[in-house]
């Protein structure tokens, strides 16, 4: 299972990201365990300055704005 943080302060983007994740993950048959994070200083811990971010496994995969269908299907291969 995959560990997915969307980072952001509960913006529509952040919901909007958030949302969108889940749907590709169930789509693509992928189990993850989504989680926001709102506290500030959290989402500054990953040196994200723009939101929403994503963070897989501990690793920024994104920063800044509604990510793609297209790249968040890139994280989560058939």
């Amino acid at each position: 299972m995959k560990k997915v943080q969307v980072l952001g302060a509960g913006c529509a983007n952040c919901k909007r990201t958030a949302a969108l994740i889940q749907q590709v993950a169930d789509a693509r048959g992928v189990p993850i365990a989504l989680e926001k994070v709102e506290d500030y200083q959290q989402i500054a811990s990953f040196g994200v300055m723009r939101t929403p971010g994503v963070v897989i496994d501990g690793t920024v995969v994104h920063a800044g704005g509604v990510p793609a269908r297209e790249e968040i299907e890139g994280w989560f291969p058939q």
